[in-house]
């Protein structure tokens, strides 16, 4: 599948999904019904759901507003946002919001600020991520309890607050290397330009011709024909809806110029109204995140139909099909015993450490395609007769680096953080951006567990 889809300009969710059938059907006989029981419904609805939503605040220009507000909150040092979005994240995954909820809700604003200054925005995402694992361990969120709970019923001794601040720290520490390797150094040194500057979007927009929707969009241009027909709404329209990347008819500020103290319109101030709405549905009601999306993208179109009809084609849809199609097939393979097999063949080993090392690689490796909860109710459960047999390894110590290890890899484009990432990236090109995703999420896979086992269980 990774071999083909490398190889061929082809969807690997299309390869995913033949793939699911054929071993589902030819290998386990498995029934149409069975196979896609795997298909994430939940997954589709959230990216679709949160890719809408995003889209109808990116034409009507209120990402640009929250970015110049964000801009001002730490007075106008740049280097400072990808920090403010690392510590948002951590801190509402830290009081129990689910992990890819607050990637879901931080991520479009803080891609749609790399589009606007410039920095580069696989270190903005990556740093969303880290922060939502970062702070995803804390005794009250959702995988501190799961791993606690765990932990206590197989008998093992636990320390809610070492596993915490385990997470805390690897995460911080990766990203502190992340930002200064993706041109940190240069954002600290960099002045935040004042109005009428002259500063630019990521990639120019095309001439301004407004072109009617029909037929199939062509996704990688969807953004800059909306952004098109935003900007000639924007000369029409008293209002400024759609003022996209300046500061609105009549303001005196040319095409990419900024406006730190432009006031928002009615439709992006109702747009705030929808995006504080689904931060407290979701995280303090815990309504699904794409339903309600949706539901608020619906209004949002409703109050102006005509500017926002492109936003449909603005869902990441073949990103969409690609996570989809995977899990889809991660599913097969976890009905046909296969992921089990691998933990529990492991499990077997006599040497403990090699055991320890073992069991983290198949949780990040897992991880990385399915269920980080999943991962830590599953195999934390195999390592406990190796942990419970006074064999020297200890359980603390490698408690925390499963949780570690089988978290951090959700920077992986085929996982729920990594996809929505992706699904919210501006001004790029997705297949580029999807290939560093690739990259980086396996290098992560590969060289986390190792760490972790070095600091944690052998150290």
């Amino acid at each position: 599948m990774f071999i083909v889809a490398t190889a061929m300009p082809i969807n690997m969710g299309v390869i995913a999904f033949v793939g699911a059938f054929l071993v589902g059907t030819i290998v386990f006989s498995m029934e149409t019904k069975a196979i896609m029981s795997g298909y994430p419904a939940e997954l589709f609805l959230t990216l679709v759901g949160i890719t809408f939503l995003f889209a109808q605040a990116q034409n009507n220009g209120t990402i640009d507003w929250l970015v110049r507000l964000a801009v001002r909150a730490v007075g106008g040092r740049i280097a400072a946002i990808p920090w403010v979005m690392f510590a948002v994240t951590a801190l509402l995954t830290s009081v129990g919001a689910v992990s890819p909820a607050a990637v879901a809700i931080i991520a479009p604003i803080a891609l749609g600020f790399a589009a606007k200054y410039k920095i580069n925005p696989l270190m903005m995402g990556l740093l969303v991520i880290h922060g939502a694992q970062g702070g995803g361990f804390s005794p009250i969120s959702i995988y501190g309890g799961i791993t606690n709970k765990v932990v206590m019923e197989a008998g093992l001794p636990i320390s809610p607050l070492t596993t915490a601040f385990t997470s805390l720290g690897v995460n911080l520490a990766v990203s502190i290397i992340l930002f200064f390797v993706f041109g940190g150094a240069k954002l600290m040194r960099q002045e935040m330009p004042k109005a009428g500057a002259g500063i630019r979007p990521m990639t120019p927009f095309t001439p301004p011709v407004a072109v009617a929707a029909q037929g199939p969009q062509i996704y990688g241009d969807a953004e800059n024909e909306t952004g098109s027909e935003e900007r000639l709404t924007a000369q029409r329209s008293t209002a400024a809806v759609g003022a996209v990347g300046n500061g609105g008819p009549g303001s005196g500020l040319g095409t990419g110029d900024i406006d730190l103290h432009a006031g928002p319109t009615f439709h992006q101030m109702f747009t705030v109204v929808g995006l504080v709405a689904l931060a407290v549905l979701t995280l303090l009601y815990k309504l699904d995140i794409g339903f309600v999306a949706l539901t608020i993208g619906l209004l949002i179109s409703i109050l102006s139909p005509q500017v926002q009809k492109r936003a449909i084609g603005q869902v990441s849809w073949p990103e969409i099909m690609l996570i989809v199609g995977v899990s889809t097939y991660v599913g097969v393979m976890q009905k046909m015993g296969t992921i089990t097999w691998v933990g529990e063949s492991v499990a077997s080993l006599t040497s403990p450490l090699t055991v320890a090392l073992l069991l983290l690689f198949v949780g990040a490796i897992v991880s990385a395609f399915a269920s980080s909860t999943a991962v830590l109710g599953s195999l934390i459960p195999l390592a406990v007769p190796f942990l419970a047999s006074g064999t020297g390894v200890d359980a603390i110590g490698f408690i925390a680096a499963m949780a570690v290890a089988s978290t951090i890899v959700d920077v992986s484009p085929f996982s729920t953080n990594g996809a929505l990432v992706l699904a919210s990236a501006q001004g790029i090109d997705r297949d580029v951006f999807l290939r560093q995703l690739m990259i980086y999420g396996g290098i992560v896979t590969l060289v986390a567990p190792i760490v972790v086992w070095l600091l944690f269980v052998v150290l």
